[in-house]
């Protein structure tokens, strides 16, 4: 005589198939979410890629604009070629009188400087920017480039 208290065998199994069905699930709720994090990350990398591979690019327009070179329609192409590498993020930075950052700043040249010097600004208290000789770069809130500068500490 069957036991009244054991479970039928098909119900067992409908159980163990119901088991596997939400293990399957979660697997590829869980693969989604990780295909959607890879491929965001993905995507910032590449950007991020090809924003660098502009700097140099960058760096002579900078030059050129610097020097008074960059006129007419270069200056128009080279203004809509920054508009567009800023609406992916890409942001110049690097200023003179900036107190120096060793995050944002790659220091080139460093010295003493007499604080009567006009180099420095008036009330420079600690180690900072007198000279951009290359702007850096971020995307968002990642350096791609430091800013090259040389840099003095005040007297």
């Amino acid at each position: 005589m069957p036991d009244a208290g054991a479970a039928h065998p098909d119900t067992v199994l409908a159980a163990e198939r119901l088991a596997d069905l939400q293990r399957l699930q979660a697997e590829y709720v869980n693969y989604k979410r990780r295909v959607d994090r890879d491929r965001a990350v993905v995507q910032e990398r590449v950007v991020r890629d090809v924003l660098e591979s502009l700097l140099p690019t960058l760096d002579d327009i900078h030059a050129a604009r610097e020097h008074g070179d960059l006129t007419g329609p270069f200056a128009a192409i080279a203004d809509k070629l920054e508009g567009a590498l800023g609406r992916y993020g890409l942001s110049r930075f690097g200023a003179k009188g900036e107190e120096f950052d060793p995050q944002q700043h790659e220091a080139l040249m460093h010295a003493p400087w007499p604080a009567d010097d006009a180099d420095l600004p008036a009330g420079a208290t600690a180690t900072t920017v007198v000279t951009v000789l290359q702007p850096g770069y971020r995307a968002g809130e990642q350096v791609l480039r430091p800013a090259r500068v040389a840099v003095a500490d005040p007297a």
